[in-house]
Parts: C-alpha cells; sequence; structure tokens
C-alpha cells in the first residue's frame, strides 16, 4: 500500500468537499433562525420534524438578529447557503426583491393549507405573484382589558369596548379610581411598540400608512387625522401616564402585568407574562377597534419560513414547510404549546378549549395586517424614522395635526424614493 498516496487522496477528497455547499454532501439540512424571536416554538417544531424525519434530520443555528442580512448575503456570495431560513416577517419583500430567496410557487400549487394562513405572513411571503415562504410562528396584537379596574370604575368587566369613542369613554372613569391607575397605555418613544398596538387603530378605521414603494402615497384617507386627533385628546385629558412618554419597548412588556393599566393594546405574549407578574388580576382580551363599533385589526408579526438562493434542498426545506403548516403540527405542536397557530382555520383545538384567552387572542390571525414595504425600517421601526416623529408631535405638541401629517407624508415619499 502507497501510504503517501493513500494521504495525499485523502487531502484531495478533503478539500474538495470543504469546496462543495454544505447540502450537498451533509444530510442533515440547515437551518437558519435569528434570535430575538420565538426561540421555544421554533426549537419545538424542528424537534418535531427531526423525530418523524430521521433520515433528514434539521440542525438549527441561531443567529443575532442584526447580523442576519449580512451572514445571509455572504453565504449567497459564497454558494454555502443553509437550506431553511427563519426570517423576520417584515423583511420579506426586501429579501425577495432582491432574488435572495427560492421562488416556491409551483409546490404550493395545489396545497390547501396556504389558502388558511395567516394573511399577513402570506403577504409578505409573496412578490411579484411568487411565493417565497410560509408562516413560522405568529404574534398578533389585541386589546387588553384589566376586568378588576373596570369593576371599581363602575364599568361592566365582562363587556369590553368597540369604539375609539368608548376607549375614551372607559379610560376617563377608569383613570384615577385607583392610585396610579390610568385609562390608557401608549409607548412614548417606541417605533416599534407603536406599529403594532397603535397601527391598528389607524387600520381599522379605514386608514393607511406606509408606502408600498416610491409611487404609493403614505398616510391615506379620512381616518388618518380622526384617529391622530383621538390620541391627543386622551394625552390632552390626562387618561395615558405622562410617564409612558419615556417608554423605548424595554418595559412595554410588564406595563399591562402591573395591574395600573385598565386597557391597552399588545400581544399575544402578555398572557403568560401577566398572569406571572399578577396571578390575582382578572382580564379579557379582544380585538383592536377602529373608530366605529364592528372595525377592527391587528398587527401579525413573527416570522416566516424560506429557503434562501442557491439550496440544494429545496424540496426537503418544502416538505417541512408543509409539515408545520399539517393540521397535525398546528394543534399538537403550536396548539398544545399555547402558541398561536398560523392558520386560522386551526383555532377551535382541544388545547385552546382550555385557554380561553388564547382563543381570543387568536381571532386576530384572520384580521392580522402586516405593512408590506421594501423599506420598512427606515419608513416605520427607526428610532428617528417619520412614524415615530408623527406621532411624538401628536402625542406630545399643539403643533396642527394636518402639519404633521403633511410633513410625516413629505419624509415617507422621500425615504421610499431613494
Amino acid at each position: 500500500m502507497n501510504l503517501k498516496k493513500l494521504a495525499m487522496g485523502a487531502v484531495a477528497m478533503a478539500t474538495l468537499l470543504a469546496a462543495m455547499p454544505m447540502s450537498a454532501w451533509a444530510e442533515d439540512l440547515q437551518m437558519w433562525e435569528r434570535s430575538g424571536g420565538n426561540a421555544g416554538m421554533v426549537d419545538a417544531l424542528v424537534a418535531a420534524w427531526n423525530e418523524k424525519n430521521p433520515d433528514r434530520k434539521i440542525v438549527l443555528t441561531y443567529i443575532p438578529h442584526t447580523e442576519m442580512v449580512p451572514k445571509l448575503a455572504q453565504s449567497i456570495a459564497s454558494g454555502e447557503v443553509p437550506d431553511l431560513m427563519g426570517l423576520d416577517l417584515i423583511y420579506g419583500p426586501q429579501f425577495e426583491a432582491a432574488g435572495q430567496l427560492e421562488d416556491i410557487t409551483s409546490y404550493f400549487a395545489d396545497d390547501a393549507s396556504v389558502k388558511t394562513a395567516s394573511p399577513g405572513h402570506m403577504k409578505v411571503s409573496t412578490y411579484d405573484g411568487k411565493l417565497y415562504g410560509v408562516p413560522l410562528y405568529a404574534d398578533v396584537s389585541a386589546l387588553f382589558w384589566n376586568k378588576d379596574l373596570f369593576a371599581k370604575a363602575g364599568l361592566d368587566p365582562e363587556v369590553p369596548p368597540k369604539s375609539l369613542q368608548e376607549i375614551h369613554d372607559f379610560a376617563k372613569k377608569i383613570t384615577g379610581v385607583e392610585e396610579g391607575a390610568y385609562g390608557y397605555y401608549l409607548a412614548g418613544n417606541c417605533a416599534g411598540c407603536n406599529i403594532f398596538t397603535f397601527g391598528p387603530l389607524i387600520w381599522a378605521s379605514g386608514g393607511t400608512i406606509e408606502p408600498a414603494d416610491a409611487a404609493a402615497e403614505p398616510l391615506t384617507g379620512d381616518a388618518v387625522p380622526k384617529v391622530l386627533e383621538w390620541a391627543r385628546m386622551m394625552h390632552k385629558e390626562g387618561l395615558i401616564n405622562p410617564a409612558n412618554q419615556a417608554e423605548n419597548g424595554e418595559t412595554f412588556h410588564l406595563q399591562f402585568g402591573s395591574g395600573k393599566v385598565g386597557m391597552m393594546g399588545t400581544g399575544n405574549f402578555n398572557i403568560t407574562l401577566a398572569r406571572e407578574q399578577n396571578p390575582g388580576m382578572n382580564f379579557g382580551i379582544t380585538l383592536l377597534p377602529g373608530l366605529e363599533a364592528g372595525q377592527t385589526a391587528s398587527f401579525a408579526g413573527g416570522d416566516i419560513v424560506t429557503v434562501p438562493k442557491g439550496s440544494k434542498r429545496v424540496a426537503d426545506a418544502v416538505d417541512f414547510m408543509k409539515f408545520i403548516l399539517s393540521d397535525e403540527v398546528q394543534v399538537e405542536v403550536y396548539a398544545k404549546m399555547l402558541n398561536m397557530t398560523t392558520r386560522g382555520d386551526m383555532v377551535d383545538n382541544k388545547y385552546y378549549a382550555e385557554e380561553p384567552l388564547i382563543k381570543d387572542v387568536a381571532k386576530a390571525i384572520d384580521i392580522g395586517v402586516t405593512p408590506y414595504t421594501l423599506k420598512f425600517f427606515e419608513l416605520i421601526n427607526s428610532p428617528q424614522g417619520p412614524w415615530l416623529q408623527m406621532l411624538q408631535r401628536v402625542y406630545y405638541t399643539d403643533d396642527p395635526i394636518e402639519t404633521i401629517i403633511a410633513d410625516a407624508k413629505q419624509q415617507m415619499k422621500d425615504i421610499a424614493a431613494e
């Protein structure tokens, strides 16, 4: 045996394998998911898949949220892409427009599950008529109300407000009913908190916020000035704690559980948190209302699961997508963990029957709205962006509402045109 030739052959083979995309030679599927999301839900989905598919296991790697975009771009350039990628749904259109995701339209041509999947997730998973992802997990906003404060204020604790006017009227009775109690909550220095909880008040009332592209008009509809006037009134009348002006999102999730907030737009995650903070507090959940009774909306957030451009395991990746959309996984993984199902037709299940509040908030899936724009951060989520600047002027100044809207419109148009 020529050991020298054998060694040289082994080195050559190792070099060849190292040069090949990992999905071309590895049996396991590689999946990236951003940190800061619902890791428990994603872990459970991958574990369920691995149990059913021992020959196609998924190796899950968490990437810091701020590093996901550059890391993906680098991986696509090198050809070393993961087979699956969990992505903050709001950035779906940006990746799709840049040609960084695989088109999976044909794989779902006859699949009924996507027809009942979260509309917000499906909207941002679609670009130019083509499908690039499906919901991985969902967070939705809703109106939480403190039944104990309602009772103390002489309100029926079982009847939530059905319009913005009723929110105002109820908040007026609740504010001051006990020391430190305020009727409503709005974060004063958090762009994301406001698009999650204040944005739906505009959508429910028939208004629009962000432009989809440079040709679209932002902040349209008679509802926009009316809802902004309502918010200013709530602040001017002292129905919102002035201390909220400093809220940048770090303690947003802890506000309702304090027991001092009569009503608040927040997310499904607050059910568990509020109970942990304040076990004795009684509360209910309903849909966020608009100006008129019967108008409702929600922000649909969470992640979509996609296939990065260049993956050699597209068919396997799509099988995982279909797996998590299946009836069994929707009920026995999502619902069993008391997480949101990502299909609206899966809300009526045995596990939600044991937890009525989950069922109440799950109704928001079918009315959830997700902003569709290629520049979400610049337009909406930036602390220096036009969305938060507009709201802060509404909340904390006496500038004319019409002027504030006009300024925000122009800023949004300028950003969309860049």
